[in-house]
């Protein structure tokens, strides 16, 4: 049987570097061959919305392209690109906490979920990492 990591994230998008940890943290155990789960709580749900932009810099002059800005969706949707097959990644977003937000639309690859199926996930999973907010 495969390990599998579960993460919680509870971070809003470019709130904090705990985010981008996350990421590399889940992209090394896929591929080391570890199952990931992932559940977004808080405002970790909106790391997966559709709407995010790059964008340009006017404070340092520099263009959208020049500036070659990440957004959040697009990591998570190289990381959901990267478990879709073995190892598999899992990406749920809490429900509850969408709706409050209003973080509905976002990329393919997402679920949606609750409490629950993180603590099914966890009581699943070889190893369980909880990156909380301050």
């Amino acid at each position: 049987m495969a390990e599998t990591l579960t993460v919680a994230l509870m971070d809003a998008p470019y709130e904090a570097a705990a985010s981008t940890t996350a990421f590399r943290i889940i992209a090394a155990a896929l591929e080391k061959g570890i199952n990931v789960n992932v559940f977004a709580y808080e405002g970790a749900v909106s790391l997966t919305m559709k709407e995010q932009a790059p964008h340009a810099n006017p404070v340092k002059g520099t263009s959208v392209e020049e500036e070659d800005h990440p957004t959040t969706k697009d990591l998570v949707a190289a990381l959901v690109e990267l478990g879709k097959s073995e190892p598999k990644l899992t990406w749920v977003n809490c429900g509850l906490c969408v709706d409050e937000r209003g973080a509905g639309n976002w990329i393919e690859g997402v679920k949606r979920g609750g409490p629950a199926d993180f603590l099914k996930m966890a009581g699943e999973s070889t190893r369980t990492l909880v990156i909380p907010t301050k």
